[in-house]
């Protein structure tokens, strides 16, 4: 088994490492600031330098790369801020993957190339107010009328909410229980019916817009169908790469508060030395460093899937867990070891921990990936309805 990255991957990497490094940290400081997403002007570099299309296909304008390809790139962005990156995670491990794959050939024309030109974002909608981690119990619902679809009901959580020009929506387009019932439809931002409220402020995640949606007799061509009634599974499917893409924003996060903190303590003197030189924080670095590889390794596996096919749920379950939780850790242990100036907002550490916090919950909980890891080892879903 090798575990090394290829010479084109290397250097994919150091393009992705020197941008973000250099061109990204004054963005990330004023989004973090402002609330507001990356803009249409940063948007079309990052589409000059092909970030948005790695993993896309060639004849949607992407470069036909593989999914590692494309988390390797997102973790350098993620090292500088989770909203730096985040539409890189949308574009390339997100809802558009879904397009690509299921959508009728003259829907995945229209919108795939597009998102890969960096002139339009999609996002997902999902969550409900009473149905999140129980997806399933969503009442959103769909109904045909000859050659259009009727959407009618309410999301909540949906990042990307009022700024992204175009939705996936999962709802329910029949009357089966459950997940039977529940397919998924394409919806552009300026369709009448549609409104959002107000943008959510939340603990961290500041740069990634969160906001209700509204659908009131939201009408769209019937060829923006997804999936139909009982395709539910297809849908989680794909949703396994946008796993990995999550904990991928959790690898990258964690990967810069090592840095970050690697740095301080060789410059921070106390006691006449180097806070380098104290073993209590050598064993706190290493510590941090182990979680770091450990989460890496578990998501490239996880992601090292033939071209077009998306990662095993079993594998993004365990990928995305440890990875949520080791970020919570590193980024803990960043704010101790550097102190006073951990906790200040000047210098970004503080809103790593914010941050890491964010990517347990969105996705899926750390809790309902852990039932569902347990499931996949003994074979058999668990009813949490009993």
């Amino acid at each position: 088994m090798d575990f090394s990255l290829s010479d084109t991957q290397r250097m994919l990497q150091e393009t992705a490492r020197r941008f973000a490094r250099e061109e990204l940290p004054q963005l990330a400081r004023e989004l973090e600031a402002s609330g507001e997403p990356v803009p249409a002007d940063w948007l079309k570099r990052y589409a000059e330098l092909g970030f948005l299309g790695l993993n896309t296909a060639e004849e949607y304008g992407g470069a036909g790369g593989s999914h590692l390809d494309a988390l390797i790139v997102l973790e350098e962005f993620a090292k500088v801020s989770a909203a730096v990156a985040f539409p890189i995670f949308e574009a390339t491990t997100g809802p558009v993957r879904i397009l690509e794959r299921f959508a009728s050939p003259e829907l995945r024309q229209r919108v795939v190339p597009r998102v890969v030109a960096g002139e339009m974002v999609v996002a997902i909608s999902m969550s409900e107010p009473d149905a999140g981690t129980a997806l399933t119990d969503l009442r959103t619902a769909a109904r045909i009328e000859g050659e259009e679809i009727v959407i009618n009901g309410s999301k909540r959580w949906c990042s990307g909410a009022g700024h992204s020009e175009g939705y996936v929506v999962l709802c329910r387009l029949s009357d089966a229980p459950g997940a039977k019932g529940i397919g998924a439809v394409f919806v552009e931002r300026d369709t009448p019916g549609l409104s959002f409220g107000p943008q959510e402020r939340l603990m961290g995640f500041r740069g990634i817009p969160s906001a209700d949606m509204t659908f009131e007799e939201v009408r769209v061509p019937r060829s923006h169908l997804l999936a139909d009634a009982g395709e539910f599974r297809k849908l989680m499917q794909a949703f396994n790469l946008e796993r990995c893409g999550n904990a991928t924003m959790s690898l990258g996060l964690a990967a810069g508060a090592l840095e970050q903190t690697l740095d301080y303590v060789q410059e921070r003197r106390q006691f006449g030395k180097a806070i380098i030189d104290f073993q209590a924080v050598q064993l706190r670095l290493a510590e941090m460093a182990v979680k770091v590889e450990a989460a890496r390794l578990l998501i490239h596996r996880a992601a090292s899937v033939a071209p077009g096919e998306f990662p095993e749920a079993q594998q993004a379950a365990m990928a995305k867990c440890f990875a949520n939780e080791m970020a919570r850790e590193v980024a803990g242990a960043g704010v101790q070891l550097m102190g006073g100036y951990g906790y200040a907002k000047a210098y970004g550490m503080e809103q790593r921990l914010r941050d890491a916090w964010g990517w347990g919950i969105a996705g899926g909980t750390l809790d309902i990936q852990k039932i569902n890891i347990a499931a996949g080892l003994v074979g058999r879903r668990f009813n949490q309805r009993a």
